[in-house]
């Protein structure tokens, strides 16, 4: 389904990503992983045309997404950033999701179609917010703006989600909650996924496949059991951790040492 092929970019004159190189089947569920500043958030925004490469390409269903239109391509890609304002926009949470029906407008229509609504309902059913559709978007709690930006995406009927940390200042039941959605996705619906996750945990117990980003370049790609290991840990993230299997899903489990505990072992 897609294709990145030595894919430099950046902003202004500074290349954040360079020489980046992987191909990612329909229906794969990855996780981008690595530490801050590695270009994570950057290559999402290269899939989803938010900025240009300054070389290389990026190949989506056999196409260079340059030579799409950004209309078309967001009937078949959806992105949800990292952060979204939610305070100040005098809409409802039905009218959120609606935006993600905007592609799929024909020329000269200027209101939602009852098939564009029933997509909407649709999305907001699947991330369990009906109940609250009727509500201001500004008094949403951050799991709950994450739903709804989640239904709005969904709303765009892709076939590609790309997701930008969803489970960030989340609780834990927020942040199950929210993967075991996009999985059920995943699994059900056929959508592929590429998802940018900070906790090297969840991304073990939920993805195919993880792609390791380290000062802007691929240092790995492969399952969660080639990546997350001691070395790769102390290597990348330089830190010291234990890894353990995990005894429901024997995925890896990472266990970091405390550097206080590293000094009373010492």
């Amino acid at each position: 389904m897609l294709e990145v092929k030595g894919l430099t970019c950046g902003y202004n004159k500074r290349s954040i990503l360079r020489d980046i190189n992987f191909r990612i089947k329909k229906g794969s569920f990855f996780s981008v992983i690595g530490p801050n500043g590695a270009g994570k958030t950057t290559l999402l925004r290269a899939i989803s045309k938010v900025i240009r490469p300054r070389s290389g390409k990026i190949i989506f269903e056999g196409r260079d997404i340059w030579q799409m239109g950004f209309k078309e391509l967001a009937k078949k890609v959806a992105f949800v950033p990292q952060f979204q304002l939610s305070y100040g926009l005098d809409m409802t949470v039905e009218e959120f999701v609606l935006l993600g029906r905007i592609p799929h407008r024909k020329i000269f229509q200027l209101l939602e179609t009852e098939h564009d609504k029933a997509i909407a309902r649709e999305a907001m059913s699947l991330t369990n917010i009906l109940d609250i559709k009727d509500r201001p978007i500004s008094e949403l709690s951050g799991g709950e703006m994450q739903l709804v930006n989640l239904a709005r995406a969904l709303a765009q009927e892709p076939k590609l989600l790309l997701l930008d940390e969803p489970t960030a200042h989340l609780d834990i039941a927020h942040q199950i909650g929210i993967l075991d959605l996009i999985k059920r996705l995943n699994i059900s619906f056929g959508l592929t996924v590429i998802i940018v996750l900070h906790d090297l945990n969840l991304a073990s117990q939920y993805c195919d496949e993880i792609i390791l980003l380290n000062n802007g370049c691929l240092y790995k790609k492969g399952p969660p059991e080639e990546i997350l290991t001691v070395d790769v840990i102390k290597n990348v993230y330089k830190t010291k951790a234990i890894i353990k299997e995990d005894p429901i899903s024997s995925r890896p489990h990472i266990f970091l040492i405390p550097n206080c505990q590293k000094a009373d072992k010492d």
